[in-house]
């Protein structure tokens, strides 16, 4: 029990470092343009493809943690990330930064279906495990915001890419240490019993149309953010700790929405809470692109809270219905499904602004969010109980 314990605590914090990482760039972007002399979207497109690669690689790492070991996947991720961070702090040339951005998101891409899997097998309640794990992660998006920007702004950029990188490569040989045997699971799926196939069918579609919608709104989201409140709460010294700081006092309320979330789903079940998430996530996107000053703020809560809480509906779901023994790769499957709408989410903030500013960014997301209405009428509600252990 105590094994368990302490491999739930590093998994979870291994979802905090995760978007953490991921989320350095978007913040410290900010004060990187003098130094490469390139504008915020010029920049902001060599992130692009470790977007990409954070979605795309998790198939392959879901596949290996589970025909070759979990644990050394884990150590693999921690290891290669805190590398690849410090690399991006030594880089002197656009290509340099976008080599290391890209390597950040090859390894980030190991940790969702392998720590999301770990957590579905020797979790005690699927749903609250999930969504405190959630919960995690999203306390590491907001860390990202504020902590970036303060390091930035007092130790310059590169100390906010190397000073994370050091302490996460520190974790990653911990972790082997701590743990010198293998964990697969073993555990039967979380549900009783197996759907029919035009259930199975019927479920795969909303999922793929609800993981695209979300995967897109949440990355341009936490991507955005920063520069989306430098630009619309005025100027009160354009000092990137503040816009970091704002940003992280929204993502907590995305964090919170995620345990709340995981709460209600072991409660009420998951198809009842799947509709109204899905409403809010169509509608505030096209507030947020007419919004300014505290307005923004107050339609920005809804916004974030609703897709990060999509993400632990769609995480339980998945582990309800996934064998353990192949429970990381279909992880991996669900989160590859994320690659394209993860990547294309960068692009078009860097494209859209340059062309309408956030307006027309956040209208094209408000569009896109559509799909999570049209999932709701092809979930199959009836297979879909709370989600208990």
């Amino acid at each position: 029990m105590e094994k368990q314990r302490s491999l739930l605590a590093y998994v979870n914090a291994g979802h905090f470092l995760d978007h953490y990482a991921m989320l350095i760039f978007p913040a410290a972007v900010i004060a990187m343009e003098k130094d490469f002399a390139a504008s915020y979207g010029d920049l902001l497109a060599l992130a692009a493809p470790g977007f990409i690669a954070f979605g795309a690689g998790s198939m392959l790492a879901g596949w290996m943690a589970d025909a070759w070991s979990r644990r050394h996947m884990m150590t693999l991720f921690l290891v290669g990330i805190g590398v690849s961070l410090m690399a991006c702090g030594w880089a002197s040339t656009p290509f340099e930064l976008g080599a290391a951005l890209f390597l950040v998101g090859v390894f980030a891409s190991i940790y969702h279906p392998v720590g999301t899997s770990l957590i579905a097998t020797h979790a005690k309640d699927l749903a609250r495990g999930i969504g405190f794990n959630g919960m995690i992660g999203n306390i590491g998006v907001a860390s990202s915001a504020i902590i970036t920007g303060l390091i930035a702004d007092h130790y310059g950029w590169r100390a906010a890419f190397i000073a994370p990188g050091a302490v996460t490569t520190a974790i990653g040989f911990a972790f082997l240490v701590t743990f010198r045997e293998d964990f697969q699971g073993k555990a039967e799926p979380r549900t009783s019993q197996r759907p029919r196939t035009h259930h199975i069918v019927r479920l795969l579609a909303a999922l793929g149309l609800t993981i695209t919608a979300s995967s897109m709104l949440f990355n341009s989201i936490t991507v955005a953010m920063p520069k989306l409140l430098q630009e619309r709460l005025g100027d009160t010294g354009a000092d990137p700790a503040v816009w970091g700081l704002v940003a992280a006092g929204l993502y907590m309320f995305g964090a919170l929405s995620q345990y709340t979330v995981g709460t209600l789903a072991a409660r009420r079940g998951l198809f009842a809470l799947f509709l109204p998430i899905a409403v809010v996530i169509a509608v505030t996107p096209f507030l947020v692109a007419f919004s300014y000053g505290p307005l923004l703020i107050l339609v920005c809560v809804p916004l974030i809270a609703a897709s990060f809480g999509l993400i632990t509906v769609t995480d339980a779901i998945v582990g309800q219905n996934a064998t353990a023994k192949w429970r990381s790769t279909i992880y991996g499957l669900r989160y590859f499904l994320t690659s394209p709408a993860a990547g294309a989410a960068v692009v078009l903030i860097a494209f859209a602004h340059e062309r309408g500013g956030f307006e027309l960014t956040f209208e094209i997301l408000g569009c896109v969010a559509a799909l999570g209405l049209v999932a709701c009428a092809l979930l199959p509600g009836k297979q879909l109980k709370p989600a208990h252990s």
